[in-house]
This record gives structure tokens, C-alpha cells and sequence, in this order.
């Protein structure tokens, strides 16, 4: 059995058990609600509009055809979804575009989500947003139009949860720090060597470069809100080293996250195989060197990260 306010309007006999409907809600036929969730009031529901079990709606919600909202999602109130990208009065589309809130996500108040879009796992929608891409999971999203401003569940690495900045000096080679809880991922010291004539940083097989590298690119002239990666390997190593500017890097081993900052050519990561790996935050000037122990095979990259935890449990 669900709850339904006496003003509320239910016509689907798709309700999950314990689900409370509140005043003046409407939900049409063939839409489906799962257990457990809390629809407030005014919320409108159409019909292709299939949501999960825990699943909260604030006042004054709008769902329209094409939309999937799965399990333990919060969606804040007067947040706003549309299914037309061109809209048109008395103009119908045939097929709506599918709009797809994962697991655990939340949007926040007055939120705009343009249609067919993804919003990933446990992603954080900033109040008032207007969303016009997709949303990769774990990120934080705010403005107009939405940007990544950071990720949820993230650690910054290093000593009082500050990013780590090593001094402009040499280092020993041999010298590293490893991530506590992303296992095989390392910050390297790379000796920077300064006199009159100017400063050289340093990388040796062995020491501070552990893998052959088969080749290099370089990243740069990237607009400071764009964000790269955002992919594993399945094979491939890499390391990082942000030779001019700055730039952070999240490195997800699909339980945990964590963040550094390269700010100085004095350090590098290294990232090993079946680690979910994003660069965000560049400076205008940011270039980031990056060696990798493979010749490119499109095979080698893993850019779903639905497909990157199937691979991780297969493991």
C-alpha cells in the first residue's frame, strides 16, 4: 500500500509500496513509481516516466515524457526538465529523447535539465544550473552553463587534506608518496635541477618513470571549465607531469577518489591500469606531459564508467 493526499491526483495503478503522494500531485496512467518514495506537492507526472525505489521529489516538479529516474535520487524543488529540444506549439514529436538520472544523484532547486541527457551516479547538480551536457558521475556541477566545479566523495591528497605542493627543489628519484586509498596510484618527486642559466626537470627510467613509455602527448590551450580524460585503461600506465601551470587530476578506483593538483614540474602521477582518471581546473597556460606505456589502441580505453565497474567486478 502507498499514501495518497485526498487533493492528490494518482491514475497510474503503478505506486511501490510506502510511497507518499502529497497534495495536489498528478500522475497519469502508464507512469511507474517505485517503493519508498516521497512525492511532494504539485509535482506533475507524465506518462513514459519510469522512477525508482527512494526516490524524493520537492514541490513544484514537472516530469515529462522520456524521462528514468533510478534508485536514491533527491530532485530539489522547482527543478525543471524539458523532452524538446525544439519546441513548437501543436508540434508533437513521435519519440521523446531519453533523459536518465542514476543512481544516487541529486538536483538542486530551480535546476534546468535539457532533454536527453545523463546525469551519472551520485553527480551533484548545483541550485539553479542549467544543464546542457552530460553529467559524469561523482561530479559537481554549477552555472549557467553547468561546468564540473569539483567531485563528491573526493580526498585531497596530501598533508591536512590540502592538495600536495612540493617546493621547487630536487628531489631524490626514488622518492614517492602513494595515495592511500587508490591502490598502485603514486605521486613521483621529479628533480628539478636550477642555476643561473635556468631550471631542468628530470625523469629517469627505473626511478621516478616505473613502466618503458611507448609514447608522449601533450596536453594544452584547454578552456579553464573543460574537463579531459575521463576514462580508464585496461592495460596502459601513464604518468603526468604538468610541465607549465596547473591542472587537477581525480583518480577513482570505484570505491574511493581522490584529487591532486599538479602545480609545478617538480612532480608527476602515475596512474596504473583499471584507474578511472579525470584532469579538470587547467589554467589558461596549463601544459601537461603525459607518457604512456602503450602505443594508442582505442581498444586499451575503458569511457563509460558503467563499463569501467562491470570490468572492475569481472576482475
Amino acid at each position: 500500500m502507498y499514501h495518497k493526499h485526498p487533493s492528490a491526483l494518482v491514475e497510474t495503478p503503478r505506486i511501490g509500496k510506502d510511497t507518499r503522494v502529497w497534495a495536489f500531485a498528478h500522475i497519469l496512467p502508464n507512469a511507474t513509481v517505485g517503493r519508498d518514495c516521497n512525492i511532494c506537492d504539485h509535482v506533475f507526472i507524465e506518462n513514459d516516466v519510469e522512477i525508482g525505489n527512494r526516490v524524493t521529489i520537492k514541490c513544484g516538479v514537472q516530469f515529462w515524457d522520456g524521462i528514468r529516474i533510478e534508485d536514491d535520487v533527491f530532485i530539489g524543488p522547482n527543478a525543471t526538465f524539458t523532452n524538446d529540444k525544439q519546441p513548437r506549439s501543436k508540434r508533437y514529436l513521435r519519440d521523446h529523447p531519453l533523459t536518465v538520472l542514476r543512481k544516487g544523484c541529486s538536483v538542486g532547486a530551480n535546476a534546468t535539465i535539457l532533454p536527453g541527457l545523463t546525469v551519472g551516479q551520485e553527480a551533484m547538480i548545483g541550485a539553479g544550473a542549467v544543464v546542457t551536457r552530460d553529467v559524469p558521475s561523482f561530479a559537481v556541477v554549477t552555472g549557467n552553463p553547468a561546468r564540473i566545479s569539483g567531485y563528491v566523495k573526493t580526498r585531497a591528497h596530501g598533508p591536512n587534506g590540502a592538495s600536495v605542493q612540493p617546493a621547487r627543489r630536487a628531489f631524490s628519484p626514488a622518492q614517492k608518496r602513494r595515495f592511500e586509498r587508490i591502490s598502485g596510484t603514486a605521486i613521483y618527486d621529479m628533480p628539478v635541477i636550477t642555476d643561473l642559466r635556468g631550471s631542468i626537470s628530470v625523469g629517469e627510467l627505473g626511478s621516478n618513470i616505473p613502466f618503458v613509455p611507448q609514447r608522449y602527448y601533450v596536453i594544452f590551450d584547454v578552456p579553464g571549465k573543460e574537463v579531459r580524460g575521463e576514462h580508464a585503461h585496461r592495460e596502459c600506465h601513464q604518468l603526468l607531469v604538468c610541465i607549465r601551470g596547473s591542472v587537477s587530476v581525480v583518480v577513482d578506483n570505484g570505491k574511493a577518489r581522490e584529487e591532486i593538483s599538479l602545480n609545478t614540474p617538480a612532480m608527476g602521477i602515475h596512474i596504473p591500469p583499471m584507474i578511472w582518471a579525470t584532469q579538470y581546473k587547467y589554467t589558461a597556460d596549463a601544459m601537461l606531459l603525459v607518457l604512456a606505456s602503450h602505443k594508442y589502441d582505442p581498444a586499451d580505453y575503458i569511457r563509460s564508467y558503467d563499463e569501467f565497474l562491470n570490468a572492475l567486478r569481472s576482475r
